[in-house]
């Protein structure tokens, strides 16, 4: 079905720009960057897929069902996203909040033309229907060049929920807290610009050189564009070992060396970051069991401090076995949306945090990745994130922090405005 043709790219860095610049000509299109983050349990430096054969774009309804078929009937590599309202698909929930951005609940498809760079080594594969294509393609990539792209920079950059609304609404799930409704809850709120006009993969492009995130991606599907700085993966799938690695715990970074291995020790020694972490760790070893082999589901690591360019993270790998009755879209239904985002019970959390934001959060805190032939994935978790409605010309990026009995609505602000400092430079 696909034919697979090796190089050997002298240059990774430039030739991974090469192709953001040539991919403005497809109507679909996706760029999955590592940065060359040291982790474990990667499969490539980057993937870079263009130009659906096939797809599918539903709404919350059924769409797992949907998506579980169109991977089986195509059993092809598959790019896309799932938005955080498919909750509603998996339990009784609802999405009432205001939606300026108006995606899809969920969007794949399956691309004519995919590259694979591992190192030196691209591996580019083509559906036969368009593999004599692949030289001057190839070629096209070299030789593509940046070209000025008008736009207005003057955006106006406002914030859904004011400082004040924030505390009052952290405050109000501290209540739900102290009256045993929910343990955690991660709540989100919005900033947005309107009448924007931005180029997509500048933006990107700049997004990711300030943060250089281990889940770093570009999509575009026709005018609506993701340009995510992610740092954490939701849920990947290599062969029967499922892989979550959720994140919990944010601390400053410092240019002074001491300064900043003291904020480190800190954030690892923080006994309120440490029972976020250890929460939601918890969660997602439930999770995980719905689908797991007896006895599989382990915590490989628990509360470790990795640093970022902008921030220290505290993430925990939680690893289970598949059972041979589930398939690889079971894995993902039964734990979602990510622990991370949600709170702990994650239902009550879930209903709680929809009273009290006021954006729909769409693809904001769903998750972004592929399917390989054999039925392998990995998906990241949409964080630290613009989304642009290009035809709306709406701009928005949304930060959270989770709320437990131990927080201070005015910390966990700060902690939001720390978070947003990234995008919000971006687009400044």
């Amino acid at each position: 079905m696909r034919v697979s043709i090796y190089k050997q790219i002298s240059n990774p860095v430039a030739f991974k720009q090469q192709l953001l610049l040539w991919s403005q000509r497809f109507r679909e299109v996706i760029f999955m960057d590592s940065n060359n983050y040291p982790q474990g349990y990667s499969s490539y430096d980057c993937l870079f897929a263009v130009d659906a054969f096939t797809s599918i774009k539903t709404d919350y309804h059924n769409a797992f069902e949907d998506l579980k078929q169109y991977q089986q009937i195509t059993k092809d590599w598959l790019f896309g996203y799932l938005s955080y309202d498919l909750k509603n698909d998996v339990e009784q929930l609802q999405s009432n909040n205001f939606d300026g951005l108006g995606f899809p609940d969920l969007f794949f498809f399956q691309p004519k033309k995919l590259f694979l760079l591992k190192g030196n080594e691209l591996e580019i594969q083509y559906l036969n229907m368009c593999d004599d294509e692949v030289e001057e393609d190839f070629e096209e990539i070299i030789e593509s060049q940046k070209t000025k792209v008008e736009t207005d920079e003057r955006l106006i950059i406002q914030q859904r929920i004011s400082k004040e609304n924030y505390l009052e609404k952290a405050s109000k799930i501290l209540e739900h807290i102290h009256y045993g409704d929910i343990y955690e809850a991660n709540f989100c709120m919005e900033f947005f610009a309107e009448n924007a006009n931005i180029d997509p993969i500048e933006k990107f492009v700049k997004l990711n050189e300030i943060s250089l995130p281990p889940f770093a991606v570009f999509f575009k599907n026709n005018m609506h564009f993701l340009l995510s700085a992610s740092p954490e993966r939701y849920l990947k799938k290599e062969g029967e070992l499922i892989i979550s690695q959720p994140i919990k715990g944010t601390a400053k970074r410092f240019s002074d060396p001491a300064e900043d291995e003291k904020s480190k020790t800190q954030l690892a020694l923080d006994p309120k970051e440490r029972s976020e972490n250890i929460m939601i760790t918890d969660l997602v070893r439930n999770d995980l069991s719905h689908t797991a082999q007896k006895g599989s589901v382990t915590v490989t690591e628990l509360c470790k401090i990795y640093s970022f360019i902008q921030v220290h993270q505290m993430i925990s790998t939680v690893t289970s076995k598949l059972d041979h009755q589930y398939t690889a879209v079971d894995a993902i239904k039964t734990t979602f949306p990510m622990g991370s985002m949600t709170g702990a019970p994650k239902i009550s959390a879930m209903k709680i945090i929809e009273n009290q934001e006021e954006t729909k959060r769409g693809l904001y805190s769903g998750a972004v990745g592929y399917f390989t032939p054999s039925g392998d994935f990995d998906f990241n978790v949409v964080i630290r994130s613009i989304l642009y409605n290009q035809e709306k010309k709406y701009v928005s990026f949304s930060v959270g922090s989770a709320i437990t009995s131990q927080s201070i609505p005015e910390k966990e602000y700060e902690e939001c405005l720390l978070k947003a400092k990234a995008m919000r430079e971006v687009l400044s």
